[in-house]
């Protein structure tokens, strides 16, 4: 079972939450940014796995065995999908190459250029595996450290977007302690989102003039959750969860834009992307659409995750026959389609904040 080690904190947190259906118009995504009309020559990532291109070592983390990674880049690259994810949409976006991941940046060179990314798959704003996974704090930290260095300067940050995902870990890991009920759940949610809130201060601190955060993702939808129901329907007791921790967001978001008096601060709205393509809503313009939206392509089995092999070196999970035909690839990451169908619905919203075009 050592190979499934690292997806058990992502995994808690698909238990728990899911849905909402907060109004995200009047969000900053609505305002023009900083600096409008300059195009963005750099990305720096932080966060979990909706993220991370490579920074978890290999012996915790099942995104570096097979099948990940056989639409891009073709073998195991450390990414939790089959190819692309979040960030390399960003990235295409911003027509900026994705950028290499800190744990691999001795060997960058010249790729420092497009920025960098610190983001860990598992991780949350607090410690969600003990030490072993750098939490978001953390994580800015080694970014304050190559800026104390000249690596970067705040230049290098006014002229870069910082995209800020954060994807449920922190309340799997409260409710992996045991004992815990969705009492408690709602009770530990606003320091979440406090603690995110000064991380994103932290970064505006350090220079940053545009940051991209994402509100949490309807987590009862993903199959971990959805399994119960032999993936035919979302876990609608989570949604209140969802609900609350977007609501904190969306005024924490607010309000560091109010005390700044700028538009640093915007909302890339996961939440909604990801329900209107699962719903596959009359208003969704997307080419892809998936016949069975809520099953992954890639489903362990005997207690095993996508990836995990047991002693005798045996895969222990199934694969579907085209990855482009779903929309999640395991329990909690979506394919490349999948991102890719997530990305045609907020593509237009980041032409708005950006206003480059």
């Amino acid at each position: 079972m050592a190979s499934t080690k690292l997806f058990l904190p992502f995994f808690y947190g698909c238990f728990l939450l899911s849905f909402y259906y907060i109004c995200i118009q009047a969000s900053p995504l609505s305002h023009e940014i900083s600096h409008p009309g300059l195009r963005p020559t750099k990305l720096f990532v932080f966060g979990d796995s909706y993220a991370d291109t490579g920074n978890v070592r290999k012996s915790l983390g099942n995104s570096w065995n097979q099948p990940y990674g056989t639409t891009f880049p073709g073998k195991p690259a450390g990414r939790f999908s089959d190819g692309r994810i979040l960030t390399d949409f960003i990235a295409k976006f911003l027509q900026v190459k994705s950028p290499l991941a800190y744990e691999w940046m001795e060997m960058g060179g010249k790729k420092l250029k497009n920025g960098l990314n610190f983001a860990y798959g598992g991780s949350g704003v607090f410690n969600t595996l003990g030490e072993l996974l750098p939490n978001m704090s953390t994580q800015i930290g080694f970014f304050d450290k190559l800026m104390q260095n000249s690596v970067y300067t705040k230049s290098d940050l006014k002229s870069s977007v910082v995209l800020v995902c954060l994807s449920g870990n922190d309340y799997g890991a409260f409710l992996a302690q045991g004992g815990k009920t969705m009492q408690d759940l709602q009770e530990f949610i606003p320091s979440v989102v406090d603690q995110l809130g000064a991380n994103l201060k932290r970064v505006q601190q350090l220079g940053a003039t545009k940051v991209a955060v994402t509100s949490l993702q309807p987590l009862g939808c993903l199959p971990r959750s959805t399994v119960v129901s032999s993936f035919q329907g979302c876990n609608t007791t989570q949604n209140q969860a969802v609900a609350y921790h977007n609501l904190l967001l969306q005024q924490t978001v607010a309000k560091l834009n109010n005390d700044s008096q700028t538009s640093t601060f915007f909302i890339i709205d996961l939440y909604t992307s990801f329900t209107t393509v699962l719903n596959q809503n009359p208003d969704y313009q997307g080419k892809l659409r998936f016949e069975t939206p809520l099953k992954p392509c890639c489903i362990g089995k005997n207690g095993y995750f996508c990836g995990g092999v047991d002693q005798e070196g045996e895969k222990m999970y199934t694969v579907c026959s085209n990855p482009k035909s779903a929309f999640f690839w395991d329990s909690s990451h979506p394919t490349e389609a999948g991102w890719h169908a997530i990305y045609t619905t907020f593509k237009s919203s980041l032409q708005q904040a950006f206003k480059f075009y």
